[in-house]
């Protein structure tokens, strides 16, 4: 049974109370018995058009971590899909289970169905553990999804865009701490070997950069070694790691109290959602610690662009790439915005996102 309560920090909220604070429309549980499906849907906002956002499958240790996951990653989605000029709200959802062992065509057909039930209201499109096959099965059931293979006619993976726009910003903050955007000889290191962090290792050593990758999967680290010349790093020693760059691209909130404190690089700029386990606390502390943030969901934003147009049907991949490429002057302003104001990156990025969303407000687009 689904709890009443999430814990955030140190404080216990209902979710009720979540919901509310973190200003989301609507939640939908979704569980059929056939299937032993048990997912999460959260819309965070509409303002800018229909909520749009990946799914992610994972085998989370309690109902409630996927309940808090779901809420902060719609909630990203808001804010990212507004910095990058997009006419979408924010949504996520979340499948509860082992994606090796529980995912299948039945599953992700149910799936659809209950994407299909809410008209409209969610987009969804590939996350964590989730293929374009996947996508493919739920478009069996619902128009309502985005990034299937290009042989059924639509873009295919995002990650490669995803992983651009990581790259893309990654520059930007390099350029911001040393005053050159060039990353040759850079010490990186990428925590998440996944397809964004595959494809972002591939960027990174085509530019001469020093490469360390973590992973808590054996199989993609022999993957990966076999095809490029990087060091693997133990995930217990990731943060005291001798780097410049810190690139998470897994799950969230590895930037906290213990690991912040350990940090020795000057730049964090990763794919991952939701790295800060306090937006506030951890963003002030990485800047009291001399570390540059690039915002994830401003860096990060590649994909949803790609999946945008996809779905929207004016797909055109060099217009896309070109939209991914301003993530670098974005980020620039961010991280000026930041220092000017005394702000931390995060709160610069959501500001600007903020102030979009609040004028289009007034005068909605049409979609």
């Amino acid at each position: 049974m689904i709890s009443d309560t999430v814990i955030e920090g140190t404080r216990q909220l209902s979710v009720f109370d979540q919901v509310a604070e973190m200003e989301h429309e609507q939640v939908v549980f979704c569980y059929d018995q056939a299937t032993g499906l048990k997912a999460i849907i959260a819309i965070h906002n509409t303002i800018l058009g229909p909520s749009m956002g990946g799914t992610r499958m994972w085998n989370y240790a309690t109902e409630d971590e996927a309940i808090t996951d779901a809420l902060r990653l719609s909630r990203g989605m808001t804010y990212k899909n507004a910095i990058a000029g997009l006419n979408i709200g924010g949504g996520k959802a979340v499948i509860i289970g082992d994606a090796r062992r529980q995912k299948n065509e039945a599953l992700m057909r149910r799936f659809g169905r209950f994407i299909e039930s809410l008209g409209g209201r969610y987009v969804t499109a590939e996350d964590v553990n989730m293929t374009t096959r996947d996508m493919e099965y739920i478009r069996m059931e619902t128009r309502h999804v985005a990034g299937i293979s290009e042989a059924m006619g639509g873009s295919g993976d995002p990650s490669p865009v995803t992983a651009y726009g990581v790259y893309i910003g990654m520059k930007a903050a390099r350029k911001k701490v040393t005053g050159s955007d060039s990353l040759t000889g850079a010490k990186v290191l990428v925590q998440g070997a996944g397809n964004v962090g595959l494809n972002l290792i591939d960027y990174l050593v085509k530019e001469g950069v020093l490469v360390s990758v973590s992973d808590i999967f054996e199989e993609k680290l022999s993957q990966i070694s076999s095809k490029y010349k990087v060091d693997i790093v133990s995930s217990d020693d990731i943060f005291e790691a001798d780097i410049d760059i810190y690139a998470p691209c897994a799950l969230g909130a590895t930037l906290n109290d213990e690991s912040i404190r350990k940090m020795k690089c000057s730049i964090v700029a990763g794919g991952a959602n939701n790295q800060l386990l306090d937006e506030v606390r951890h963003g002030r502390m990485l800047i009291e610690r001399g570390i540059v943030y690039a915002p994830d969901f401003l860096i990060n934003g590649g994909g949803i662009t790609n999946i945008y147009y996809d779905y929207i049907g004016n797909y055109k991949k060099e217009l896309v790439m070109k939209q991914v490429e301003s993530i670098y002057e974005t980020c620039l302003s961010v991280l000026n915005k930041s220092e000017k104001e005394n702000i931390t990156p995060q709160e610069a990025a959501m500001a600007i996102a903020a102030d979009r969303i609040a004028a289009i407000g007034n005068n909605k687009l049409s979609f």
